[in-house]
This record gives structure tokens, C-alpha cells and sequence, in this order.
């Protein structure tokens, strides 16, 4: 299994020219963080956890040629802005394009692009065909996937396991339950804003907490703004297992 994390950041951790803080301005790479998506390539198949706005850059930077599947967190417009630019994929493929998600979420992405789902064809709209999730394994062109229900301050989010990968973004609390679904995990991603109480996510001690008490063989922190710090710095503050994902970072599992 080939992972490639497409973004790490959120909409308060883009470099742009309002921002002049040592991480929005930093060389060093690591820290010009794009709206958070990760890339899972296996069994011959490429599945995508979430299209922000920053979509079609990523996928053009890593020369991404094919596309199985998008699979949904939740509704927020940093997760789905950018599925407009599956429509290169269409082409490519000459199909319509998997999109998975639970059904609070479908009537986000039909209320976001009425156009997709007006019943009126024509060339180049996007084409996409919903798959309706719960919180129960389903199957994505011959892949296992596992839900993990996380909670969003009081939005439920979706986390997803495949295979020895354990995908976690914009969470705050989590089940026991829910919990017990991820380990055993050789990576384990976990969101963690920055080191101040948030309301709605995990700060980096929460997530380096629940990383220890889940115990993969290697967490990796993503979804952080530029309040979290330079990269090379929080770094040095985190157990030896726990590392910061960066835009571009690529693993095999």
C-alpha cells in the first residue's frame, strides 16, 4: 500500500499575503501546508479521503493519472470543494467516479453542486455516482474499508481503516468503541490543530496522547495550522513513534 498525504493544513494554515508569521514565510517546505486530503493506492486501485479547494493543484503535483474512488470525512468546504475537478478523471476514464459518503453528507454535496445532480447531461459536467456509507465495513472495488465514527465537537465525522492505514481527521472525542477499530494500525494519522485548546479538534498534546494509548507502529499528525509552529521544531517535542505529515509525504505499508 502506497500513501501520499495531498495536504496536511487548513484554511488557517495556507501561505498568503494577509499572513506573515515565521511558518506561513518558512523555506523550509514542510511547513506550506494545503487543505488536508491523503491518497491510498492499493491492490491496483486509487482511492482519495476528501477534495478540498486545493484538489486539482495536488493531484497535478503528484501527476496523479488515475482515480478509483472519493471517500467523504464530512460535509465542511475544506473537505469538498474541489470534487468539481474529478471531471478530468471522467474523461480520462470514461466513467463516472465512486464517491462514498453517509447520507448528511450526500445532501451537502447535492446543496454544494446542484449542477452534478440536476438530471440535466451535457459534455464536461462532472460525473459521479453516490455510495451511501454508515458506520459498518463496506467494499470499494475490492477493498475493505472500516468507518470510525469520530466526533467533530458535535458533528459526527467519519474516520476510515484500510488495511494497516488509520485515517482520522477533524476529531475532538472518540469512543472506546471507536477507539478499538484502530489498533493494530501500522500508521495512524490523527489530526491536531496546534497546541491551544480548540473546540472542534484535537490540540498536539490530545493527539500525541491518543496516538500513545491506540499504539500503531507510527502516528502521523496532520490537519495543523500555522499556529502549531515550524516543523522542524514541534518535531523535536514529540515521542519517537509520532511524526508531522507533511504536503508530499509518501509512505509504503
Amino acid at each position: 500500500m502506497n500513501i501520499t498525504f495531498l495536504g496536511t493544513g487548513t484554511s488557517q494554515g495556507i501561505p498568503v499575503i494577509a499572513c506573515d508569521c515565521e511558518v506561513c514565510t518558512s523555506p523550509d517546505t514542510r511547513n506550506n501546508r494545503l487543505r488536508t486530503s491523503v491518497m491510498v493506492e492499493w491492490k491496483g486501485k486509487v482511492i482519495v479521503i476528501d477534495s478540498g479547494p486545493d484538489f486539482r493543484y495536488q493531484m497535478l503535483r503528484e501527476h496523479v493519472k488515475q482515480l478509483d474512488a472519493l471517500l467523504f470525512t464530512h460535509e465542511h468546504k475544506d473537505h469538498i470543494a474541489g470534487m468539481d475537478d474529478i471531471r478530468a478523471f471522467n474523461f480520462k476514464h470514461d466513467r463516472e467516479i465512486d464517491v462514498y459518503a453517509e447520507a448528511r453528507v450526500q445532501n451537502a454535496l447535492r446543496n454544494e453542486f446542484s449542477y452534478v445532480f440536476s438530471g440535466l447531461d451535457y459534455p464536461g459536467l462532472p460525473r459521479v455516482v453516490l455510495h451511501e456509507i454508515g458506520n459498518e465495513s463496506f467494499h470499494v472495488q475490492g477493498i475493505d474499508i472500516l468507518p470510525l465514527r469520530v466526533m467533530h465537537y458535535r458533528l459526527p465525522v467519519y474516520g476510515f481503516r484500510i488495511g494497516d492505514f488509520t485515517y482520522i481527521t477533524d476529531a475532538k472525542t472518540i469512543s472506546e468503541e471507536e477507539k478499538e477499530k484502530a489498533r493494530g494500525s501500522k500508521v495512524l494519522v490523527l489530526n491536531a490543530l496546534r497546541k491551544e485548546a480548540h473546540i472542534s479538534h484535537l490540540t498536539l498534546q490530545e493527539a500525541v496522547a491518543l496516538a500513545q494509548e491506540i499504539d500503531a507502529e507510527t502516528t502521523y499528525l496532520t490537519h495543523l495550522s500555522h499556529q502549531m509552529g515550524l516543523h522542524e521544531q514541534v518535531e523535536q517535542e514529540l515521542p519517537p513513534n509520532v511524526r508531522i505529515a507533511y504536503d508530499g509525504l509518501k509512505l509504503v505499508i
